[in-house]
C-alpha cells in the first residue's frame, strides 16, 4: 500500500497529517499528535511545503489565509467538540465521516460507554492501518470501509454496529468543500436521516464568497492544480444546515469560541461585511 495509491482527494488527508504533526513541534501547541508524522509519510509534508510558498511568500506580500492556523483552530475546535460530547452517558456512537488519517481515536482518552466509527473509503483505510500497525485505539473503534457517496453506505454503517435510533455525534471534517452542491446536499438529508433527534454534528466549510475573490486564488491553484478543486461553499451555513434539518451555530476562525486559542492573525470580517472570504466550523443538533 503505497501513497501513490490514493487520488487527489485522499492525499489531502496526508496533507492535514502533515499539518498536525507541525503543530505538534511547536512550542504553543493548541494540541498534540504523537501519529500525524508517520500518518503524513513523505508525500505529506511535501504538499505542506506547496501550501506553505503560496501562503507565506519570500518575494511578495502575503495574501492567502493562514493555511497551518486554520488546521490547527480547526483540530482543536472540534478535539473539544467530540470530547465534550462524548461525556453525555446518552451519547454512545461517533462517527468520523470521512476520517482520512485523523488520530483522535489513539490519541484522546474516551468513556468506556462510546462507540466510535472510522468512515472512509477502503484505499484510505488500509493506508492508516498500514501507518499505524501496532497501535490500539483507546476506544470500542470501528471502521467502516465505504464513499459516503455511494448508494448503500448506510447499510454498511449499520452492518458494523451502528444503531440509528441511539443519538450520534458525527464529524465532516475537511470534506464540504470538494463535493459539489447537489451531492452536499443529499449528503447532508442522508446523515440527518440516520441520526436520532437529540444528536449532534459538526462540520467545516468555507463561504461562496471565499471561491470567488482574488486574496484566495493563489491557494485554490494549488488544490485545483492537485486535481481536487473547490467546488462548494455557502456564505449562509447555518441556513444550509437547517435546510437538512439541523439547528447550527458556525463559528470564524479569530471570533467567538475560537478567540481563546490565541493563534488566527489574518483579518477577521466584520458581521455583514460582504465581498470577503470566511471559514466556519459548525455545530450543532439534529431537530
Amino acid at each position: 500500500m503505497t501513497q501513490t495509491q490514493l487520488d487527489a482527494v485522499e492525499r489531502t488527508a496526508l496533507l492535514t497529517a502533515a499539518l498536525r504533526a507541525a503543530e505538534t513541534r511547536r512550542q504553543n501547541r493548541l494540541y498534540e499528535d504523537p501519529y500525524a508524522e508517520r500518518l503524513a509519510g513523505e508525500l505529506g509534508p511535501q504538499l505542506l511545503e506547496e501550501v506553505l510558498q503560496v501562503t507565506f511568500p519570500h518575494d511578495s506580500p502575503r495574501i492567502v489565509p493562514s493555511t497551518p492556523d486554520y488546521n490547527a483552530i480547526r483540530t482543536r475546535f472540534f478535539d473539544e467538540f467530540l470530547q465534550q460530547a462524548a461525556q453525555d452517558p446518552a451519547m454512545t456512537q461517533i462517527v468520523l465521516a470521512p476520517c482520512g488519517m485523523d488520530s483522535r481515536a489513539y490519541r484522546l482518552p474516551w468513556p468506556d460507554h462510546i462507540r466510535y466509527f472510522e468512515v472512509d473509503r477502503p484505499v484510505v483505510l488500509e493506508h492508516k492501518a498500514t501507518r499505524l500497525a501496532g497501535e490500539q485505539p483507546r476506544v470500542d473503534h470501528r471502521t467502516v470501509a465505504v464513499d459516503l457517496v455511494t448508494n448503500d453506505w448506510e447499510t454498511t454503517l449499520q452492518e458494523a454496529g451502528y444503531d440509528p435510533a441511539l443519538p450520534s455525534t458525527w464529524l465532516l471534517e475537511g470534506l464540504l468543500y470538494y463535493i459539489p452542491e447537489a451531492d452536499t446536499r443529499r449528503m447532508l438529508d442522508r446523515v440527518a436521516a440516520i441520526m436520532a433527534p437529540g444528536s449532534r454534528i459538526g462540520a467545516d466549510i468555507v463561504s461562496a464568497t471565499a471561491l470567488a475573490v482574488p486574496d484566495m486564488r493563489p491557494l485554490l491553484d494549488v488544490f485545483e492544480g492537485w486535481g481536487c478543486p473547490f467546488v462548494f461553499g455557502s456564505d449562509n451555513p447555518v441556513g444550509l444546515f437547517a435546510e437538512h434539518g439541523f439547528t447550527t451555530r458556525a463559528v470564524q476562525p479569530g471570533t467567538g469560541e475560537t478567540v481563546r486559542y490565541d493563534r488566527w492573525a489574518d483579518p477577521v470580517p466584520a458581521a455583514g461585511q460582504t465581498g470577503v472570504r470566511r471559514f466556519f466550523y459548525v455545530h450543532g443538533e439534529r431537530l
